[in-house]
């Protein structure tokens, strides 16, 4: 046989495999449409997104900015007709809640200028205001430590080192382009985790831990950072927990955070927009005292477990088996946490809206999750599924020991979002290669929207892992990146004016229809093999 004819004939069988894979799943068009009229006719989910952000933001874990957003989440859900809405105690405790009352940083010497700054979260404040003065910290190895003694009683050290700042030459937001969205289609599984470390941390987390030892035996009031990242200018702020220090021998899991109930006395810390410390330094620098005005008071309210926000659309005939779909509820606070992850919120909340709104009922139950914790570590979904679903019970990679629960057993498959404002491009497998022909048939209607992307890539760093890690189907959307890598992921800017309307219709009217598909599907998804 000619190579011509070969490769016409597996090029043939090919193509036929793939069209008897996408005509064995059926796609009811039918509902999609009325998914799609809804949703992008009658769309809730800008007013959604500004409840949650401009008025409940920020969301940080326990705190009562939280506890507001998730009272609004479950009155909302439950207007609408969706049932068994709860909210989902953690079986562990969290720690405590906090939140900022009062702030403000000011350089009054030698000239006078605002500072533009924030908080981190579960400082400690100072009482009233104080006036003190910054004192560089310049300190690259333990013997320049020495000079500082008894020279830092009173005053508000410059901790870290400068922030180098350059003109941003690259434009801040962007979407997928033909040729990116080709290489994730095109690429293999990623090489998994072997639990390697760098071996070279120790020394750095040493000298830290020195430092911070330093300034809080000598007296120090408050302590403030540059924000970190060359990534952000012009005045842009990532503040996430207040630092406790611990010398770098202390296992991570021996360690209390900043909201532990048990947590030890803490400095007040404070970032500090990159270009704006940056100038305290050089002046510090030039022998110019540099002179402080600090207003900072914080909030705690008592250590308590965390929770989630759970609801439900009955199914029918399958009831007993769950579609999932979810998002993180919880937020850092410098921002409002639109876009992280605000965003996927509304979004999930606005699929259940819609698909309510049509007076049909699935096969299958849909629950929604609104995630708590999800930023100190996907607890809220990770405590959930181990309650819920079954748990790893070998700690270390391959992870290869599961042990699941009846419930498991009647799961079909998670969707989540949390990578910003971008529209859906497709969907990251996850390494679950019989996911494909079904997700290729589901993405056939919305394909001139831009979604045909299928990667057998795995994505990381939200909750569907929490899924995936006890070998149930669980998947993140593709999403076009905007700005979200450079410019409100954790930072200040994260704000209802980043979120692109048109983009959060689309990704809820195909959560919406792939959590209808799923429900209604002859069998549950298929898992990995």
């Amino acid at each position: 046989m000619k190579k011509q004819s070969i490769l016409l004939l597996a090029l043939t069988l090919l193509i036929s495999v793939g069209v008897f894979a996408q005509q064995s799943e059926k796609v009811d068009t039918a509902m999609v449409s009325r998914i799609k009229k809804e949703g992008f006719d009658n769309s809730k989910v800008m007013e959604i997104l500004s409840m949650l952000t401009d008025v409940h933001g920020p969301r940080l874990t326990n705190s009562p900015g939280y506890k507001r957003a998730a009272d609004y989440a479950k009155q909302t859900l439950e207007s609408w007709g969706v049932q068994n809405v709860q909210f989902d105690i953690w079986s562990e405790e969290f720690g405590k809640g906090w939140e900022l009352k009062k702030f403000s940083l000011q350089n009054v010497g030698p000239v006078y200028f605002p500072v533009i700054a924030y908080p981190k979260a579960w400082t400690p404040g100072v009482k009233g205001t104080i006036q003190a003065e910054a004192i560089y910290l310049d300190v690259k190895k333990e013997e320049d430590l020495s000079k500082y003694k008894g020279k830092l009683k009173g005053k508000i050290v410059l901790f870290s080192l400068p922030t180098p700042v350059k003109p941003g030459f690259v434009p801040d937001a962007s979407r997928l382009n033909d040729s990116s969205l080709l290489v994730l289609a095109n690429s293999g599984p990623q090489e998994a985790f072997t639990g390697r470390r760098f071996q070279g941390a120790q020394e750095p987390q040493r000298l830290a831990w020195m430092k911070w030892d330093l300034i809080t035996k000598e007296g120090a009031v408050a302590v403030l950072e540059a924000s970190p990242g060359s990534r952000l200018e012009d005045g842009t702020i990532t503040a996430s927990a207040a630092t406790v220090p611990y010398p770098a021998e202390v296992p991570n899991d021996k360690r209390a955070r900043a909201y532990s109930a048990n947590a030890p006395a803490i400095l007040p810390q404070v970032v500090v927009a990159a270009e704006h410390y940056n100038r305290m330094v050089r002046q510090s620098q030039k022998g110019i005292p540099v002179k402080l005005e600090l207003t900072l008071e914080t909030a705690f309210t008592p250590a308590t477990p965390g929770f989630n926000v759970i609801g439900e659309i009955p199914g029918t005939d399958l009831k007993d088996e769950v579609v999932m779909i979810g998002a993180h509820l919880d937020s850092w606070h410098s921002g409002t946490g639109t876009t992280d992850n605000a965003a996927g919120s509304s979004v999930m909340m606005e699929a259940m809206r819609i698909i309510k709104s049509l007076g049909v009922q699935p096969r299958r139950t849909i629950r929604i999750a609104l995630w708590g914790g999800e930023e100190q570590g996907l607890l809220g979904s990770r405590n959930y599924v181990k309650r819920t679903f079954g748990e790893r019970l070998d700690r270390n990679f391959p992870y290869d020991s599961v042990k699941v629960t009846p419930a498991a057993q009647k799961f079909s498959v998670y969707f989540n979002m949390d990578n910003g404002t971008g529209k859906y491009r497709g969907v990251y497998l996850q390494g679950n290669e019989a996911a494909r022909s079904v997700f290729r048939a589901w993405m056939k209607p919305f394909e001139k929207l831009g979604a045909q992307t299928l990667t057998i890539r795995n994505t990381s760093g939200t909750d569907h892992l929490s899924f995936d890690a006890v070998g149930l189907p669980g998947f993140q959307f593709i999403q076009d990146p905007i700005e979200y890598g450079t410019r409100t992921h954790h930072t200040s800017m994260d704000l209802y004016d980043k979120a692109l309307e048109p983009d959060l219709k689309h990704n809820a009217v195909m959560t919406a229809a792939f959590a209808w598909l799923a429900a209604n599907r002859d069998e549950l998804f298929p898992r990995k093999k």
